[in-house]
């Protein structure tokens, strides 16, 4: 974006409260609060901590009747000033009790649109801009999950975007009719078309909110650091953003093609096909799988029914996806920005032990003719059993895609993610999956506990390291504990555990064993 563009909209923004009392008179409407005008129109916000927020705006048209998997059109504009000072409706999903992390808001299909936090004082013309992908499995949370509030990191000096995009059925469906539909045109991985639709969006507005449009950093946990990692692939998201960090973002997955079978895996298409007969649109018709009712797309799905004869998630479309990450930056596809990337000390230890035995079945399983080796990798065998599928999911990914980035010359920070609330350490062994977001984001009352001062030294010395790599590309900063960039060489990763943080090697012997399984050339 030029640089006058850049400061009309900051100028808009400096004189917001003008700009609103302006439309109140041509409209008839009462001021709301401050105002920006994005380019669907003008938008009324809401004030508080020193920090201005804008929800619920719209970054595509409801993907709803014959937008219904289809690429997501761009936003209808509107007249007078839209209120943003609520956030809108989550997409469709099924949201388990176990979780309180989850939102409350109602659901609907018409889900598409993000939220922004800036800091109220205009000083600075050009502030960094971090972009959250939220995780939850490709099947459910969205961006105004209360832990995800931007306020303690707009304070900060920045500006923090959140935002929803489509899930399960919704936001991962192939289909023979689409395909043919589609001609040639991106299709299938419809969540991932969000994603890249909303940073496009970003890119075009965020200037009008102070935010820098050539300084943004994504950043996303689980499944939405698995996003990170693909946008990092993805051809059509290149030059949208300029750091990324992947949170818990695995990067070894093994997703059907779109319409090949391979063996022991049949297609997206195929997968497809099958929901579609089972939910009564056998014929191949495109206009009768889009009359498919909201609840019976949306299944029972979530992270613990995963519905894979009908759901097939992300597949490889030849397009957005060709690879899954590890082989694709291990080939040098990726693009080349700073990466900050790592995993949890104990990513499944919020899973209780009789189901955690099944887990550890199918890492076994993936082993195959290399499990005895690997075995020995850990020294014992209750080692391995405690941390095999934490690390074949999570940790061993992270290494791999750090060695690749830093390989290709690209400044990398690798971390280990191992601090424990103080009131949990009696109960608690290791940080489980998740648990650093209530750091990163500076929302330590979510985490539903008794925090004390070392808790909150602990998220402020995260907030330090994520900020200042969005701002410049490297975390480290005066007064914090010196985190070195990533080489195999040394191998070194940043440790966050009790008393701070500090710079340790990886546990070299069973990560190696791991990342020789998944280099053998037997197909795994």
């Amino acid at each position: 974006m030029a640089g006058g563009d850049r400061g009309a909209g900051l100028a808009l923004f400096r004189t917001g409260l003008a700009a609103a009392a302006l439309c109140a008179l041509i409209t008839g409407q009462a001021i709301a609060g401050p105002m920006v005008r994005v380019d669907g129109g003008a938008l009324t916000g809401s004030a508080a901590d020193g920090v201005v927020a804008f929800k619920a705006i719209p970054y595509a048209a409801p993907p709803t009747g014959d937008l219904r998997w289809r690429p997501p059109a761009g936003p209808a504009a509107w007249s007078g000033a839209r209120d943003a000072t609520a956030y809108g409706p989550d997409c469709p999903q099924n949201r388990p009790s176990w979780d309180p992390t989850q939102s409350k808001l109602p659901t609907s299909e018409d889900c598409l649109t993000l939220n922004v936090w800036t800091p109220n004082a205009s000083d600075e013309t050009h502030r960094p801009v971090m972009v959250w992908i939220h995780g939850g499995g490709f099947t459910m949370g969205s961006g105004s999950q209360p832990i995800f509030d931007g306020t303690a990191l707009a304070q900060r000096g920045l500006v923090v975007v959140t935002f929803n995009y489509r899930l399960g059925r919704f936001g991962f469906f192939a289909h023979p009719a689409l395909t043919r539909e589609a001609a040639g045109g991106p299709v299938g991985n419809y969540a991932l078309m969000d994603q890249i639709a909303a940073l496009r969006w970003v890119r075009r507005n965020i200037a009008a909110f102070g935010g820098d449009p050539g300084n943004v950093t994504i950043f996303g946990e689980s499944a939405g650091g698995g996003s990170v990692e693909l946008l990092l692939l993805a051809k059509d998201a290149r030059g949208l953003f300029q750091k990324a960090i992947s949170q818990s973002g695995g990067g070894r997955d093994d997703w059907p093609a779109l319409g090949a079978d391979r063996p022991g895996k049949p297609s997206a298409e195929h997968i497809g096909e099958a929901f579609a007969k089972a939910a009564g649109a056998s014929g191949d018709d495109a206009a009768a799988l889009r009359a498919i009712p909201m609840a019976k797309v949306l299944g029972k799905l979530d992270l613990l029914h995963g519905e894979a004869d009908t759901y097939s998630g992300p597949m490889m479309d030849g397009r957005l996806i060709t690879t899954n990450p590890a082989d694709g930056f291990l080939a040098g596809r990726q693009a080349r920005v700073p990466l900050l990337i790592g995993a949890n000390s104990n990513e499944l230890g919020f899973i209780p032990a009789i189901f955690l035995g099944a887990i550890n079945a199918e890492a076994i399983r993936r082993l195959g003719p290399d499990l005895a080796r690997v075995v020995e990798a850990y020294g014992a065998k209750s080692e391995f059993d405690a941390r095999i599928a934490s690390d074949q999911n999570f940790v061993e990914p992270a290494r791999t895609l750090a060695g690749a980035m830093a390989a290709a010359g690209t400044p990398t920070f690798l971390y280990s993610f191992g601090y424990v609330p103080s009131a949990k350490r009696a109960t608690q062994k290791g940080a489980p999956h998740a648990s650093e977001l209530a750091f990163v984001f500076g929302n330590l009352s979510e985490l539903r506990l008794a925090t004390t001062p070392e808790d909150a030294r602990e998220a402020r010395l995260v907030g330090d390291y994520w900020t200042r790599f969005a701002r410049t590309g490297d975390p480290n900063g005066a007064g914090r504990p010196t985190w070195p960039a990533y080489h195999r060489r040394d191998d070194l990763r940043l440790v966050f555990n009790g008393g701070g943080a500090g710079a340790e090697n990886s546990p070299a012997a069973p990560l190696d064993a791991l990342a020789a399984h998944y280099a053998a050339p037997t197909p795994r």
